[in-house]
C-alpha cells in the first residue's frame, strides 16, 4: 500500500483549521457595544454597572496598561433561532497563544451576578436555547487591559507609575452566534484522534486504523455544509473511538487545576480578579459537567474572593460541599521554601490548613507546590506535623544538569521523616490533556514495572484560566481509548491513595530537592528579602513579649487579631515570585511599602509589651529576644546589664597602613586596602584567613544568564571577576573600650560602598555593616571570605536545622550546586576548628575549595549581596542598601546558631523599674533552640512553645516554665494534641525533661495554672 500518511495528516490540519472549527459558530450577529473607562484602580461591581457608557464598536482600541474598561453589550436573539443553542462570542483582542498573560474579562448579568470569565480559550458566554425568538441579551464585561510582559524584554510597563497610557488592545468581535453542538463534537473527535495518531509509532497498526477512519470522516463531511454533515462524519469515527485501551496502559489521574501566581507579571490586586475570573469559570463548568473535579491551593486566594467577591465565594463553597471543587495544598500561599524561615513555614501550614478547616471543615492531606524553586529538606517533617501526608511538585523537571531519578518516591527530611511524594511525569502543571502531553507522561514515567499511575494537573495556569470544556471533552474520550493512557478525572487524594497502595516500597530520596535552575532568586530584590527576614524576626519579638506581658500582667491584652493579620501579610509576600524577587516592579514597590508598615506595627506592639513589662522608672532594662542568653541576660527575658568584665578593645594604626584591632578573643588586621588579612582566634591560636588571602573582599561579576534574568545565575558568571581592592578612604572612626570601628569607602562603576568593620568587647565576632549605593546593570556583587579550613562540606542553616553540601564537584549533582541558599548562617570546619559567616538578610552563598602551593586548603565562603537583572523589573536593586554580616572565627555549628540569632535579634533597651523579667520558658541545652513563644490560637490563654534540636544530634534539655503550669501537651503545627507523643510530666520544681532526636521539631502547649 502506498504511504499517504502525510497527505491525510496535512488534510486533517487544514480542514479542521479552515472549515470545521469556524463552522462551530454560525450565523454571527453583531451586538451593540458601549464602554466606560474606569478611572484609576478597579471599582466595585455596582459602580461599574451604574456608570455612564458611551458608544463603542468592534475594531476600536481600548485599555491603557493596567486599566479597566467596562463594556455593555446588548443584542436580540432572532426569531428563527428559537430552539437553537445561542452563545455570545466576545473577543477583546486576544492573542490566542497567551492565556493568562494579557487582557482578560469577567462577564456579569445586570443584577451583578458573575457569569464566567473571558480569555483566549474561553471567549464565549452561553445564552441558552430560547423557546421563543426575540429574547433580549444584556451583558456587562469588566475588562482588564493587563500588558503582555512575558517576553523576557526589559520594560517599564511593569508598574502603573511608569507604564504607557496608550491603548493596548482592539475589540475583535462581539457577536451572537448559533453554537453548532454536533460540529463542536466533531472537532473534539478529530483533535483527540489526530493528536493520538501522531504519537503512535509508524509501525503501529493502531496509527493506521485511526488514519483511515479520519480519512473516511473527512470524505464524509461536506465542507460547504459542515453542520449538516457533521453527524455523518462522526459516525465514521465511532469504531476507533470505542476501541478500549490496552490492559497495561499507563493510568492518569487528571485533576483540574489553574496555577495562579499570587503575584508575578501582575500586581496583587490583579490576582484578586484573576482568582474571581477563574473560579467563576470553574463553577460554571461544574454546572454542566457533574464529574469535573477542580483542585485549588492557596488559602489566601480563597480568602480574597471571600472578602472581595462574596457571591463568587458562595458558589465555590457550594461546589466544595458537593466535592467538585477541592481545596489542596494546606498552605497560606504556594510559598518559596528555600528562604522562608522555620517559624514562617510552620505558620504557612497553620493558617492555610486552619482556613480550610474553619471555612469548609476540610483537612487537606496533599501539600501542593508545583512551581516553587526547589524544596527545603525540612519540608517532610513540616508536612507530617501539619497533619498532611502527601507532597506534589513538578518544578524539579526544570533542572538543567541532572534528571531526577524518580516520579514517585518517599522523600526523607533532615530529621528522618518521610513523606510520599509525586512528580507528575507530564512535566507541566498546565496540561491541555492533548495526545502529545499524555504520550510524554507515559513514556517519561520512571516507575514502569513497579507502578502504573501518575497525576496530570490540567488547565491553563500561571495567570489563571483553568480547564476548558474542550479539555473535559478530551478527558471523556481518553477514559478508555486504545493507544492512549487511561484518563480518569478525580481528586488528588484518590490518586495518592491508589499510588501509595500500589507502590508502598517506593525508593527513598534523602535531603533537599535542589532545583538546578533559578539560583539567582536567592539574591534578586534584596529589599524584599530584607523585609521578609526582618519581619520574621519582629514577629518573633512581638509574640514573645506580648505573651510574656499577657502572662505576667493581669489584664494585658494579647494582640491576637493584629498578629494574625500581620502574619498573613508576611506569608503572602513569601509567595514564590515575590520573596524570590522574580515579579514586576509594581509588586516589589508595594512589598517595600508593606514591609515598612509591618515594621511600624510590630515595633509598636513590641514597645507596648516591653513598656508594660519594664514598669515605671528610669533604669535601663535590656530585653533579649534571642534563644540564647547574652551578657547575663537570659534568653527571652530582660534585666539591667551587668558591668562589662571582658577585655577592652584596642585599636592600633599600622605603619604599612590600616589598623590592628584586638579584644582578647580576636586579633583583626585590616590592611591599607581596607581588607581583612588576619582574623586570629586567640584561644585556639588559629588564623581564620587563608595565607595570602583577604577576607571581606567585595567582588563584581558580569551577570547575564542565558534565559531568565531575575531568576537565574549561570555558572559561567565566575569566568570573569573584578576584585574591589582600591579604597577611596580608610579610617578608624570609633575607638573605645567597648568597640572599635574601621570605616572603608570604595567606589566602582556608578556605585559606592561604605563598610564599617566593628570589633566589640567580649565578642568573638567581626561585624561588618555595608552601605551600598548600587547603580550597576547586569552585575553581581559578592563578599568573599577565604578561610584556612580544610572542609569537604559546608553546613547551611535551613528551617529548624541545617543541611550539608559538598564543597567539591566530584559529580554533576555537586557541580550543579554552585549557588546555594543559607538562612542566618553558613559554617565550614575541619576536625577541631571551624568558622562561620552570619547575616541578617542575605540568602545566596557559594562555597569553593582550592589547594594552595603550601599543601593547605582554602575554603572560600562568599555571600551574594546584590544583583542587577533587567527583567521583569529593569530597576532591580537600584539604590541604597544596608547589609549586615559577620565573620565568626572558631565557630562550631552551635556557635553559628547562636550568633545567627544574635545578629537577627538585637537587644532592646527601655526605661523602667529595673526589675528583671523572667523568661516564660528556658532550655538548659544550647542545642535545643526555642523558636517561638506565643499564646494559643484558640485564645484560651495557654502558652505555645516551639523548639527544635539544632546541632543534628540527639539532645536532652530541662525545660523550665517561668509561670505555673498544670499540664504539658505535645501538639502538631495546628496546636492539636499528638496522639503518638510521649506524656510530659512536670517535676517538683515545675520543670520537665525533653529529649529530641536530630533536628526534631517539638510544639508544646503549656496549660496555665494560677
Amino acid at each position: 500500500m502506498h504511504d499517504d500518511r502525510s497527505i491525510v495528516e496535512h488534510r486533517l490540519r487544514r480542514v479542521l483549521t479552515e472549515r470545521v472549527k469556524p463552522a462551530v459558530r454560525s450565523r454571527p450577529l453583531p451586538m451593540t457595544i458601549e464602554k466606560w473607562e474606569a478611572p484609576g484602580e478597579p471599582v466595585p461591581v455596582a459602580e461599574g454597572l451604574s456608570a455612564v457608557y458611551e458608544p463603542a464598536a468592534a475594531g476600536q482600541p481600548w485599555g491603557p496598561a493596567w486599566g479597566t474598561t467596562w463594556f455593555r453589550v446588548t443584542g436580540r436573539v432572532p426569531d428563527e433561532w428559537r430552539g437553537r443553542t445561542v452563545e455570545a462570542v466576545i473577543d477583546l483582542g486576544f492573542d490566542r497563544q497567551m492565556p493568562g498573560f494579557q487582557c482578560e474579562g469577567l462577564v456579569y448579568r445586570p443584577d451583578g451576578e458573575a457569569v464566567k470569565a473571558l480569555n483566549p480559550f474561553n471567549d464565549w458566554v452561553r445564552i441558552g436555547s430560547p423557546a421563543e425568538g426575540g429574547e433580549e441579551v444584556l451583558l456587562y464585561v469588566e475588562a482588564a487591559s493587563n500588558p503582555v510582559l512575558a517576553g523576557q524584554t526589559p520594560t517599564y510597563e511593569g508598574d502603573r507609575l511608569t507604564a504607557s497610557a496608550d491603548p493596548l488592545y482592539r475589540v475583535e468581535r462581539v457577536d451572537l452566534v448559533v453554537f453548532e453542538a454536533e460540529v463542536w463534537e466533531l472537532v473534539q473527535d478529530l483533535e483527540v484522534l489526530g493528536s493520538l495518531m501522531t504519537e503512535l509509532a509508524e509501525s503501529d497498526a493502531r496509527r493506521w486504523e485511526i488514519l483511515r477512519a479520519v480519512e473516511r470522516a473527512l470524505d464524509a463531511v461536506d465542507l460547504a455544509d459542515v453542520a449538516g454533515t457533521a453527524a455523518r462524519a462522526r459516525a465514521e469515527l465511532t469504531g476507533v473511538l470505542t476501541s478500549p485501551a490496552n490492559a497495561s496502559a499507563h493510568r492518569v489521574s487528571a485533576v483540574g487545576h489553574a496555577h495562579i501566581d499570587s503575584a508575578w507579571l501582575w500586581p496583587l490586586r490583579e490576582t484578586v480578579r484573576k482568582v474571581a475570573r477563574t473560579c467563576s469559570n470553574m463553577v460554571a463548568l461544574m454546572d454542566t459537567h457533574p464529574d469535573f473535579v477542580f483542585a485549588m491551593s492557596q488559602a489566601q486566594q480563597l480568602a480574597w474572593i471571600k472578602e472581595h467577591r462574596p457571591e463568587v465565594f458562595a458558589k465555590v463553597r457550594e461546589k466544595i460541599e458537593n466535592g467538585q471543587f477541592v481545596p489542596v495544598g494546606g498552605m497560606w500561599v504556594e510559598s518559596d521554601t528555600n528562604m522562608v524561615g522555620g517559624e514562617a513555614m510552620a505558620r504557612q501550614f497553620l493558617y492555610g490548613k486552619k482556613f480550610f478547616l474553619d471555612e469548609f471543615g476540610i483537612e487537606t492531606k496533599e501539600v501542593w507546590l508545583p512551581d516553587s524553586f526547589g524544596y527545603t529538606a525540612a519540608m517532610p517533617q513540616l508536612v507530617k506535623l501539619s497533619g498532611s501526608k502527601w507532597f506534589l511538585t513538578q518544578k524539579i523537571s526544570w533542572s538543567q544538569s541532572n534528571r531526577f531519578p524518580h516520579h514517585t518516591f518517599w522523600w526523607e527530611g533532615i530529621d528522618g521523616t518521610r513523606v510520599f511524594t509525586h512528580f507528575p511525569p507530564v512535566d507541566t502543571y498546565n496540561s491541555d490533556l492533548g495526545g502529545a502531553q499524555l504520550a510524554h507522561a507515559a513514556r517519561n514515567y520512571r516507575e514502569k514495572g513497579r507502578a502504573s499511575r501518575s497525576l496530570v494537573p490540567f488547565g491553563w495556569g500561571d495567570g489563571g484560566g483553568g480547564p476548558t470544556r474542550e479539555m473535559l471533552a478530551r478527558a471523556e474520550r481518553l477514559r478508555d481509548l486504545e493507544g492512549s493512557p487511561r484518563v480518569t478525572v478525580e481528586r488528588p487524594s484518590a490518586f495518592f491513595a491508589k499510588a501509595e497502595a500500589e507502590y508502598p516500597d517506593a525508593p527513598v530520596w534523602a535531603g533537599e530537592l535542589y532545583l538546578e535552575l533559578h539560583r539567582g532568586t536567592y539574591t534578586s530584590q534584596a529589599k524584599t528579602k530584607q523585609g521578609n527576614r526582618h519581619s520574621e524576626s519582629l514577629l518573633r519579638e512581638a509574640e514573645l513579649w506580648s505573651a510574656t506581658a499577657a502572662v505576667r500582667i493581669p489584664g494585658f491584652p494579647y494582640p491576637y487579631d493584629d498578629l494574625e493579620r500581620i502574619w498573613k501579610t508576611v506569608l503572602l509576600h513569601q509567595f514564590h515570585d515575590i520573596l524570590p524577587g522574580s515579579s514586576i516592579a509594581w509588586v516589589h514597590r508595594e512589598a517595600r511599602d508593606t514591609y515598612a508598615r509591618v515594621r511600624e506595627e510590630l515595633e509598636a506592639i513590641t514597645a507596648a509589651a516591653q513598656r508594660a513589662l519594664a514598669g515605671e522608672g528610669s533604669s535601663q532594662v535590656t530585653f533579649n529576644c534571642a534563644p540564647h542568653a547574652r551578657r547575663s541576660i537570659p534568653a527571652g527575658g530582660a534585666a539591667v546589664p551587668p558591668p562589662r568584665t571582658s577585655d577592652p578593645v584596642t585599636a592600633v594604626s599600622l605603619e604599612s597602613g590600616g589598623y590592628a584591632l584586638a579584644n582578647g578573643l580576636l586579633r583583626i588586621v585590616v590592611d591599607a586596602r581596607g581588607l581583612v588579612v588576619s582574623a586570629y582566634d586567640v584561644g585556639a591560636a588559629r588564623e581564620a584567613v587563608a595565607p595570602g588571602g583577604a577576607a571581606n573582599l567585595l567582588q563584581i561579576h558580569p551577570d547575564f544568564p542565558n534565559m531568565w534574568d531575575a531568576w537565574d545565575v549561570d555558572a559561567f558568571y565566575r569566568h570573569n571577576v573584578t576584585d574591589l581592592v582600591e579604597a577611596d578612604s580608610i579610617a578608624l572612626t570609633e575607638s573605645s573600650d567597648d568597640r572599635a570601628v574601621v570605616t572603608v569607602a570604595r567606589s566602582f562603576g556608578d556605585s559606592t560602598a561604605v563598610q564599617r568593620l566593628i570589633l566589640r568587647s567580649g565578642a568573638k565576632v567581626l561585624d561588618i555593616e555595608t552601605d551600598v549605593d548600587w547603580h550597576e546593570t547586569e552585575r553581581f556583587l559578592k563578599a568573599a571570605f577565604p578561610l584556612d579550613v580544610k572542609a569537604d562540606r559546608s553546613a547551611a542553616e535551613t528551617q529548624f536545622g541545617h543541611v550539608f553540601r559538598a564543597t567539591h564537584t566530584n559529580t554533576s549533582w555537586e557541580a550543579a550546586k554552585f549557588e546555594i541558599c543559607a538562612h542566618r548562617w553558613i559554617q565550614v570546619e575541619e576536625p577541631g576548628w571551624g568558622a562561620a559567616i552570619v547575616n541578617d538578610s542575605t540568602y545566596g552563598h557559594d562555597v569553593t575549595r582550592t589547594v594552595r602551593e603550601d599543601g593547605g586548603q582554602t575554603t572560600t565562603v562568599r555571600l551574594s549581596l546584590l544583583r542587577a537583572p533587567r527583567y521583569p523589573d529593569p530597576a532591580t536593586d537600584q539604590g541604597a542598601h544596608r547589609l549586615r554580616f559577620a565573620l565568626v572565627p572558631g565557630a562550631t555549628v552551635v556557635d553559628a546558631v547562636r550568633e545567627g540569632h544574635w545578629i537577627n535579634l538585637p537587644e532592646r533597651t527601655v526605661s523602667g523599674a529595673g526589675t528583671p523579667v523572667e523568661p516564660l520558658v528556658t532550655s538548659d541545652d544550647p542545642r535545643v533552640v526555642v523558636e517561638a513563644v506565643k499564646l494559643a490560637e484558640d485564645r484560651g490563654g495557654d502558652v505555645i512553645v516551639r523548639l527544635y534540636e539544632a546541632a543534628g544530634g540527639r539532645a536532652s534539655t530541662t525545660l523550665t516554665p517561668g509561670f505555673p503550669v498544670t499540664s504539658v501537651t505535645a501538639t502538631d503545627l495546628l496546636e492539636r494534641p499528638l496522639t503518638d507523643s510521649p506524656a510530659y510530666e512536670l517535676d517538683e520544681h515545675g520543670s520537665l525533661e525533653v529529649s529530641l532526636r536530630p533536628f526534631q521539631i517539638l510544639t508544646l502547649r503549656l496549660a496555665r495554672g494560677h
